[in-house]
C-alpha cells in the first residue's frame, strides 16, 4: 500500500454505532508549543542511508520527512563526535587546554552532513546536535569511551589542566562548520546519557548535575559571543526519573532562566508520564525505542516492538508529560532487522519497510506541525487519552488512543473554534494510516476509534 493511500473504510467498523462521548476542544486553554518529531542517523547511519541505492534512498527520506508522501519527521538529531580522525572536528590533543587547536572538517560528518541537507531539503528546521562525550583528553579518563568527567568541573582537576573553555569552543567550531555549509544548528547538547556507564562515546555527572551547572553558563557565553542563536539543552539522560533530579538542581542553581534553554531526556529506564514543573523551559524526548527485533506489526500480542506499545508512549509523553518534541531514536537502517530501533528497514534490499511504531509516530507527527500549540479537552474516554492541537495556520488535530479492547465513539465540539471541514484516519491492526469516517454536522465531529488503534482528526 501507498503510505498514507486515501482508502476509505466503508460503514462497517465495529462500534460504529455505539454511544458517542462528548469530548469538548477548547483552542483558548493553551499548554506547550510543539516543536516537532523526529530522530537520529548517528554513529555512521547516516553515511549508511547514503550508499544506499538511490531508489531505496528516495524512498525511505519520504516516507521521513514528506508531508505529503510520508511521515513529516521535523527534527533530527546529530551526534557531534568525539574519537579520533574522521570522527571529531579535533582528532588530535593541543599541547595545552589555552593552545590552539588543529580543527580539521571533512564536509562529510560521518554522512550527516549528506543527511542533514536531505532533511532540510524537506523542510526541516530544527538541527540538534549533541555531543555524547568530549574529546577524550578532556575528560578525567582520559578516553572519550570511558567514564569521566570534564576536567576542571568542579571535584574533578586533571594534570593536563582545565579543558572547560576548550570543550566549549570546540562545540561552538562544530557549529560555525555546519553555517559555513549554509545550515543553522538550532539546539546544541554537551552530555548524552550521563547517568550510564558505556563502552562507546559517554561523559558523566553526578546526580547533583554540578558539572552541568559549571558548564552551561561558559558554553552559553561562548555561544553568545559567536554571534550564533543556537540553544543549549540539557542533560539526555537515560531515563525521565533522573532528567526530573537533574531538572530540579539546574533550576535550583538558575540555569534554566538563561543558560539552558530545552530539557531533554530519554525514554529507556523510565517514560516521561507526567510534567516536569520545576520549569516552563520545553521538554523534548530525544531518544527512545524498543526492545526486540524490528517488525511491521501494529497489534498482536501487545509485546514492547509493536506499533500500539509505541503509540500509547507518545500519547503519554505528548498529553500527560506535556512534552514539546518526541523523538525516535534512528530513522533508517539497511538490513538490520534484528533490532527495533530504527523506524524504516528494507525487507528484500529494494522497498523500504515500515515499522509498527513508525506508524506510531506518523498520526502525530503528519498532522500537528512545528509551533502548534496544545489545547484544553475536556470530557474522558475509558482507556482513551485525548490530545487536541492548533496548528499555526489555526487548523485544529485531534488523536485518539484506545487501549481498550472495544472501540470507542466521541462527539467532539469545540469553544474558540468552528470547523469547516474535517478529515480523519486510523491505525489499527491491518490498516496503516487510512481514511476514516469524520461526519462534520452543527460545528460537532463524530468518529470512532477501534480497539487497539489511533484515529487522528484534523479539522480546519
Amino acid at each position: 500500500m501507498h503510505l498514507l493511500a486515501p482508502l476509505v473504510l466503508i460503514g462497517h467498523l465495529t462500534g460504529l454505532c455505539a454511544a458517542q462521548t462528548a469530548i469538548k476542544v477548547d483552542v483558548t486553554t493553551k499548554y506547550q508549543t510543539i516543536d516537532g518529531f523526529g530522530f537520529s542517523q548517528a554513529f555512521g547511519r547516516a553515511t549508511e542511508f547514503q550508499n544506499a541505492a538511490s531508489t531505496l534512498r528516495t524512498q525511505a527520506l519520504d516516507y521521513l520527512f514528506s508531508t505529503t508522501k510520508g511521515a513529516g519527521f521535523s527534527i533530527i538529531r546529530n551526534r557531534i563526535g568525539s574519537g579520533g580522525s574522521g570522527d571529531s572536528i579535533l582528532p588530535n590533543q593541543p599541547s595545552s587546554p589555552s593552545a590552539s587547536p588543529a580543527y580539521t572538517w571533512d564536509k562529510n560528518d560521518r554522512g550527516q552532513l549528506w543527511f542533514t541537507k536531505q532533511a532540510v531539503s524537506y523542510g526541516v528546521k530544527t538541527i540538534y546536535a549533541d555531543a555524547w562525550s568530549a574529546p577524550g583528553f578532556m575528560k578525567t579518563s582520559g578516553n572519550e569511551a570511558t567514564p569521566g568527567y570534564l576536567c576542571g568541573t568542579p571535584g574533578h582537576s586533571c594534570s593536563s589542566g582545565d579543558w572547560r573553555q576548550a570543550y566549549a569552543n570546540f562545540l561552538v567550531q562544530y557549529v560555525k562548520y555546519y553555517a559555513q555549509e549554509g545550515i543553522t544548528i538550532t539546539h546544541l547538547g554537551f552530555l548524552n546519557e550521563p547517568d550510564y556507564m558505556v563502552s562507546y562515546s559517554q561523559m558523566q555527572i553526578s546526580d547533583d548535575a554540578k558539572e552541568a551547572i559549571d558548564f552551561a553558563p561558559i558554553l552559553y557565553k561562548t555561544v553568545q559571543a559567536a554571534g550564533l542563536k543556537t540553544k543549549i539543552t540539557c542533560c539526555d539522560a537515560v531515563g525521565w526519573t533522573k532528567q526530573s533530579t537533574y531538572t530540579t538542581a539546574l533550576v535550583n542553581a538558575g540555569m534554566t532562566s538563561t543558560n539552558i534553554e530545552v530539557i531533554t531526556g530519554h525514554s529507556y529506564s523510565a517514560d516521561a508520564t507526567s510534567p516536569i514543573s520545576q520549569t516552563t523551559r520545553p521538554k523534548w524526548n530525544t531518544e527512545g525505542g524498543p526492545s526486540g527485533a524490528f517488525t511491521t506489526t501494529w497489534y498482536s500480542s501487545g509485546a514492547a516492538n509493536e506499533g500500539f506499545s509505541w503509540a500509547k508512549r507518545v500519547a503519554t509523553a505528548m498529553v500527560n508529560a506535556q512534552l514539546s518534541a518526541y523523538l525516535f531514536w534512528e530513522g533508517f537502517e539497511f538490513k538490520q532487522t534484528q533490532s527495533a530501533l530504527h523506524l524504516v528497514d528494507t525487507l528484500d534490499g529494494t522497498n523500504a519497510a515500515l515499522s509498527g511504531p513508525f506508524w506510531s509516530m506518523a498520526m502525530w507527527s503528519r498532522y500537528i506541525r512545528p509551533g502548534a500549540v496544545r489545547v484544553g479537552t475536556s470530557g474522558s474516554i475509558s482507556n482513551v487519552i485525548i490530545g487536541a492541537f492548533q496548528n499555526t495556520d489555526s487548523s485544529v488535530v485531534v488523536v485518539f488512543t484506545n487501549s481498550g479492547t472495544g472501540s470507542a465513539s466521541a462527539s467532539i465540539s469545540f469553544n474558540g473554534f468552528t470547523p469547516k471541514t474535517a478529515a480523519a484516519w486510523q491505525t489499527s491492526q491491518g490498516n496503516n494510516f487510512v481514511t476514516t469516517g469524520a461526519t462534520l454536522a452543527n460545528g460537532a465531529v463524530a468518529v470512532t476509534v477501534p480497539a487497539h488503534g489511533v484515529v487522528t482528526v484534523k479539522l480546519t
